[in-house]
């Protein structure tokens, strides 16, 4: 598909990338518990041969979780991440239950997000193991927690959710709201260029000590993620 999969041709140059360029990527995963380091792409695993149930990090380090509005980032997180969790949606949801129905989000969506960032920012400041939901179309977010991270002597790592555009946008219908056409296009774009860099570099984002790439059947299969003693 040519929304934000990555195309065979690009899956084998990130392939051929990850052997011969950074010297931190794992070989071939095995099923079970992983323990991420480096850039793994997990998209192509199959049941039994590569594809993990669980995610272990370092305890007190901080997890990011990026991929497409409707790619199943929300869901993945309340299923699996057994940390403190700063989502957004959650935050969102919180105020629609305060707000009347018929007040439409973008009249409040301002002060959701002021609300979002200011959890972020106490969550990360309090320390310890944090798992973040990131959209991706705000970088600066993304490197303002690797820059906190690092002053605190602790590692961010990335867990991407690759999902198509037709599959984000039915995963938007299914939770009854979806974004505006220009907001998605800013979050694909985004996502493009995510993924053009992990396949050129074959390593994780600067300032990330690892980067795991799942499909939706990935993700599907992950049933915890959790931090824990080195």
């Amino acid at each position: 598909m040519a929304d934000v999969q990555v195309s065979r041709t690009v899956l084998d140059r990130t392939a051929a990338a990850l052997r011969a360029g950074c010297p931190e990527v794992a070989a071939e995963p095995a099923a079970g518990a992983l323990r991420p380091h480096g850039l793994q792409d997990l998209r192509q695993a199959r049941p039994g041969r590569g594809r993990p149930v669980a995610l272990h990090y370092p305890a007190g380090d901080l997890l990011v979780v990026s991929g497409l509005p409707g790619s199943g980032k929300s869901t993945l997180m309340r299923r699996c991440v057994r940390t403190p969790l700063i989502d957004s949606q959650l935050v969102r949801e919180e105020y629609a239950a305060r707000m009347p129905a018929w007040l439409p989000y973008a009249v409040y969506r301002p002060l959701v997000r002021i609300a979002h960032y200011r959890r972020l920012r106490s969550a990360v400041l309090g320390g310890g193991p944090l798992t973040v939901h990131d959209c991706g179309a705000v970088p600066y977010v993304r490197q303002w927690l690797v820059r906190m991270a690092e002053k605190q002597g602790r590692r961010v790592h990335l867990v991407l959710l690759d999902a198509s555009a037709e599959e984000a946008r039915d995963g938007q219908r299914a939770r009854g709201q979806a974004v505006s056409a220009y907001a998605f296009a800013r979050h694909r774009d985004a996502a493009r260029r995510l993924h053009r860099r992990l396949a050129g570099t074959g390593c994780p984002p600067v300032g990330c000590a690892s980067a795991v790439v799942l499909d939706r059947a990935g993700a599907r299969a992950l049933r915890e993620i959790v931090f824990v003693a080195s």
